[in-house]
């Protein structure tokens, strides 16, 4: 999680700014879940994916009625 979490007058200006009417008392529900979805992104961040293949190649190999084989030994 971000050292800054979102304050409740934060999630109301960033709501209005999209366009969205949000009621006072969803300030902090709002705020709160939003620094949740923050976290939660953190750690996907931190994933190493390098040797994983694009979703297209699972995909396509499903498609096609194979097996998708992988190289290593």
């Amino acid at each position: 999680m971000s050292a800054v979490e979102l304050t409740p007058p934060e999630a109301a200006r960033w709501a209005a700014r999209a366009g969205l009417v949000l009621p006072a008392e969803r300030h902090a529900a709002v705020a709160a879940v939003a620094d949740h979805i923050h976290g939660v992104v953190a750690v996907l961040r931190e994933l190493d994916f390098e040797d994983v293949p694009p979703a297209a190649a699972y995909h396509a190999a499903y498609r096609a009625g194979e097996e998708l084989h992988d190289a290593a030994v």
